[in-house]
């Protein structure tokens, strides 16, 4: 669907996440990787998509001086909203033991942002999902510290690794989203360029 509609144009993908590249192959494009290091800081009266949006669009802008005219820049940004707070990637392992507990039996909101931009036109959209959490014990947290790694991931876990499969109980929303891009709404969006 999307092959034909855009074989002439350059499609970057402006994002160092594996699973972000992942998501974004399945949707059988053409597309390079090209990442900008940006000052993630952002307002700190902003809130839950607030964040996200200005986040994705300070990334986009990060591009501003190069952009061609055959070129559509994608970017992206995801944050966990919980307790009326954002929860971004975790500085060490013991910030993201913290994290984990915090989120551990309840609810939180994974949000992401993506900003469309070509050298005439900028459109930023996001996706909310509801994550639910069982009661997690101190030891399956550290487990899954100590094993996966999650510094890299907003809210310190992955839902599609082990945390996921015995933590989580029920999801409202995307899967995808919760993975950081709501390939759906990316999909719908492209289609009306």
């Amino acid at each position: 669907m999307l092959t034909e509609k855009f074989k002439n144009k350059n499609i970057i993908l402006a994002s160092a996440s594996p699973r972000r590249q992942e998501l974004f192959k399945e949707l059988n494009l053409k597309f390079s990787i090209k990442v900008k290091s940006i000052d993630e800081k952002y307002p700190l009266n902003l809130k839950e998509e607030q964040i996200t949006n200005y986040l994705a669009v300070l990334k986009a802008n990060a591009f501003e001086a190069e952009i061609e005219p055959n070129d559509i820049i994608i970017t992206s940004d995801t944050i966990v909203w919980h307790a009326n707070k954002p929860l971004e990637k975790p500085k060490n392992t013991t910030h993201a033991i913290e994290m984990l507990q915090k989120l551990s039996g309840t609810k939180h909101k994974v949000i992401t942002s993506i900003c469309i931009k070509t050298a005439t036109t900028q459109k930023v959209f996001f996706d909310t999902t509801i994550v639910h959490f069982k009661k997690l014990t101190l030891k399956e947290i550290k487990f899954y510290v100590k094993n996966y790694n999650p510094l890299d991931k907003a809210g310190a876990y992955g839902i599609q690794e082990w945390i996921g499969f015995i933590g989580v109980t029920k999801i409202e929303g995307s899967y995808f989203n919760v993975m950081g891009l709501p390939v759906h709404k990316l999909y719908k969006e492209l289609l009306k360029l």
